[in-house]
């Protein structure tokens, strides 16, 4: 099973989860994809995810952004694989200053981003990784988050770091070979 975790304000519907769900597809795997949508409370967000793992040992998780520090937290908790696009490193810093009302781009959905949220989102850390279980995909020119925390953070995992691009990592779609190579997926 492919597990697609979405970003903070994103959703299923997001582009990448569209390419990645369309590419299964042709593959013959689109049965394995699954893109939860997750709640704002990143406890709640945490349950889910691990509730969903219970059940697919053998899962294969994609993170974008958020998602990827919720794929971490599952990687080392389950000894699953992860890929990583943009992901969000101590996301608690980062989303400190959304505290107040929030907007999903996707479903347009109004939410309060709490402190409490915050504070979820670091009782999630873990401590260190495994190095081998992830493949990082980062873009210099992620407008959202700086790439190199990700490179530091993931040091001694397999990286693909791309010139240019942006926080949505618009060319997806180029590397979609790569991702589905990681997760055991051939052409």
């Amino acid at each position: 099973m492919i597990v697609y975790i979405h970003g903070f304000n994103s959703s299923p519907a997001s582009s990448k989860a569209g390419v990645l769900q369309r590419e299964l597809e042709r593959r013959g795997h689109g049965a394995d994809f699954v893109a939860p949508p997750l709640p704002h409370s990143p406890a709640a967000a945490a349950k889910l995810l691990e509730e969903l793992m219970r059940g697919n040992r053998d899962a294969f998780l994609i993170g974008s952004s958020l998602g990827g520090f919720y794929a971490t937290r599952l990687a080392e908790t389950h000894g699953a694989r992860a890929v990583l696009i943009n992901p969000a490193v101590r996301p608690y810093e980062l989303l400190a200053g959304c505290v107040g009302r929030q907007k999903n781009f996707h479903t347009g959905e109004e939410y309060d981003f709490a402190a409490q949220h915050i504070a979820e989102l670091r009782a999630l850390e873990v401590d260190s990784i495994t190095p081998e279980r992830y493949l990082l995909m980062v873009e210099t020119g992620d407008e959202v988050l700086d790439y190199r925390h990700a490179i530091e953070r993931y040091r001694g995992a397999r990286q693909l770091v791309i010139e240019g691009g942006d926080h949505g990592f618009s060319d997806f779609a180029d590397h979609i070979g790569t991702v589905l190579e990681f997760c055991g997926i051939r052409g």
